[in-house]
């Protein structure tokens, strides 16, 4: 079971645009193109973070790497 996260950009907390939540489960999303689809070069696609929010399920990437995670200490969500 994935365990939630709260991710910040700087010194700015994210939120969910949807619910205002702020725990997230995050995964590694691939931004897929079709031109490297079409010529097998997938692998080669950028990728992005996927937030995923805890609580509605709204889903948001950032394809900023700047995106810090961090861990929820139990008790704390």
């Amino acid at each position: 079971m994935a365990k939630p996260v709260r991710a910040a950009l700087g010194d700015v907390w994210i939120t969910c645009v949807v619910c205002r939540g702020d725990l997230f489960r995050d995964r590694e999303v691939k931004l897929n193109s079709t031109g490297m689809e079409l010529f097998n070069f997938a692998w080669a696609n950028e990728s992005a973070t996927g937030l995923i929010c805890w609580n509605c399920g709204y889903v948001h990437l950032f394809a900023n790497k700047d995106i810090e995670l961090y861990k929820v200490k139990k008790g704390d969500g």
